[in-house]
């Protein structure tokens, strides 16, 4: 299997849509219903990329509107794009958010960049002036307490329709491509919501003694993201592991021979030293058994922290965690050490928008090179390594017990963002995104994972504004300038989302 290749991928959403016109017209102008609902099959087609499409067709009327929300309703969509095909009375639709309950996404999608002045009658006009109504329904949606959100600019045909007077080939116009960007983004916000709202978190063993930040109430994280968490024992891995023979673990070594670099002794620090073979060998046979764990228990994250006594069986277990987490990571089930559901949820929504999402926390900072240097001595997200991370031995896990292999990377160099889901006071989840761009500059040879990023604003600054929004001191990097993304899933998952850099 291909390491990369997801243990179990991220929901289809189930996407609602509707277009919206006047009734009057279809006896008056002669082919302009089949022209809309030609535009209204192109969005559908481009939607059915990303998720399944219930598609309502022309909605004209309350009656039409009233049916549109029962099948809606019955297909349990998570988000409805309202298509503004031409003017249209926003009583003729109102009826379809207020009985789902469901955010929606007005498309203001002109089929032309510009009209043909010299040619254009009152029918192809009105094939054209789909922001008519917009204000309207925006309007009225404000005053009904509607949750909606509004995508403006071109349709993005690819050929001109023949009754067209003018040049509808807009799918290389900057405007569509930027309209179709932010349509894709809430199709994966919706995603990511039914990902979540259907999941299963793994919880194995305990949240590290004391760190208030990563402690959360089950029942909550469960009623905020819908996820089921599943708490394991450390018992429940080694008997797995007793069941893992000795060819899969051989196949799992291969896998990291090809993954990673097999260090030598860190220059700089005696505890990061050459794996030793049993090292290797303990950390295959456990990197099977998590991918087991994972498939029996059908997990979609996993948190998890153990602390040992007295070189217990369960302690030895937990010090070869680091490899088959980074690798469970790299396929799809972020894994965040010392119990931290939280960032294991951010995790999950980064790599369901595609973009990694690697366990980091602040290392420190470089104020010459105005830096702040982020990563851990947990799992890496693989799929979005600089370069080709590196296995060290570590001689002792500092702040933990035992001993076992460590990853050591960096990520990708470029824009980069990060993401906390933290906690407020009365127990509301909360997201906090930070935009900032990944440099070439020397880590630490100690067997954690480090990247220096550069921010909008200085150091001292930034840290001031950010901590004053009292994240945990975790968070999730991602690759890209996701902000927006991020954004949506928030508002998708109903969780306030606060930035200090964009």
């Amino acid at each position: 299997m291909d390491v990369f290749e997801p243990v179990k991928p991220a929901k289809r959403p189930r996407i609602g849509l509707y277009s919206l016109g006047h009734p009057h017209y279809w006896n008056q102008f002669e082919g302009l219903l089949d022209r809309l609902l030609g535009y209204n099959r192109f969005i559908a087609k481009r939607l059915e990329t990303w998720g399944d499409v219930c598609n309502a067709g022309m909605v004209d009327n309350q009656a039409s509107a009233l049916q549109t929300a029962q099948n809606f309703n019955a297909e349990n969509v998570d988000l409805i794009f309202c298509h503004a095909a031409t003017y249209a009375m926003s009583a003729s639709h109102i009826d379809i958010a207020n009985h789902c309950g469901r955010p929606v996404v007005v498309l203001n999608l002109q089929p032309t960049a510009a009209m043909n002045y010299e040619k254009t009658t009152t029918g192809e006009w009105l094939a054209h002036c789909v922001g008519c109504c917009v204000p309207e329904i925006a309007n009225a949606f404000n005053r009904s307490n509607i949750d909606f959100h509004l995508v403006s600019g071109l349709l993005g045909l690819n050929e001109t329709p023949a009754c067209s007077l003018a040049n509808e080939v807009t799918d290389k116009h900057p405007e569509a491509i930027e309209a179709w960007r932010q349509i894709e983004q809430w199709v994966k916000a919706a995603s990511a919501l039914r990902t979540l709202r259907e999941g299963r978190m793994g919880f194995l063993g305990h949240t590290y003694p004391g760190m208030l930040d990563m402690y959360s109430d089950f029942t909550m994280i469960q009623a905020q993201t819908g996820m089921h968490v599943e708490i394991l024992e450390m018992c429940d891995l080694a008997k797995v592991v007793e069941s893992v023979t000795e060819s899969e673990k051989q196949a799992k070594l291969d896998e990291i021979k090809q993954m990673f670099v097999i260090s030598e002794d860190s220059p700089a620090d005696p505890l990061a030293c050459k794996p030793k073979p049993e090292q290797l060998e303990i950390a295959c046979r456990v990197a099977v058994a998590q991918e087991k764990l994972v498939r029996e228990y059908d997990l979609d994250a996993l948190t998890y922290y153990y602390r040992g006594l007295d070189r217990n069986e369960h302690e030895q277990l937990q010090e070869a965690f680091i490899l088959g987490h980074s690798l469970l990571t790299a396929k799809g089930i972020p894994c965040s050490g010392e119990g931290d559901m939280k960032t294991a949820i951010a995790m999950k929504v980064s790599d369901i928008l595609g973009v990694g999402g690697s366990f980091c926390e602040i290392v420190a900072t470089d104020y010459d090179r105005d830096t702040i240097i982020l990563g851990h001595d947990g799992p890496f997200h693989i799929a979005i390594a600089g370069e080709k991370p590196v296995l060290r031995g570590m001689g002792l896990y500092h702040g933990k017990w035992g001993t076992g292999v460590s990853v050591e990377a960096t990520v990708q160099k470029g824009p980069v963002t990060l993401l906390n889901v933290t906690q407020t006071g009365d127990g509301r989840l909360r997201t906090i995104v930070n935009q900032g761009e990944a440099i070439e500059a020397p880590t630490l040879k100690i067997g954690n994972t480090m990247t220096h990023v550069r921010f909008a604003k200085k150091p001292t600054p930034f840290m001031n504004e950010w901590f004053a929004l009292a994240p945990t001191h975790h968070c999730a990097m991602s690759v890209g300038n996701n902000a927006e993304a991020f954004q949506k899933v928030a508002t998708m998952m109903d969780w306030p989302c606060e930035s200090v850099c964009l």
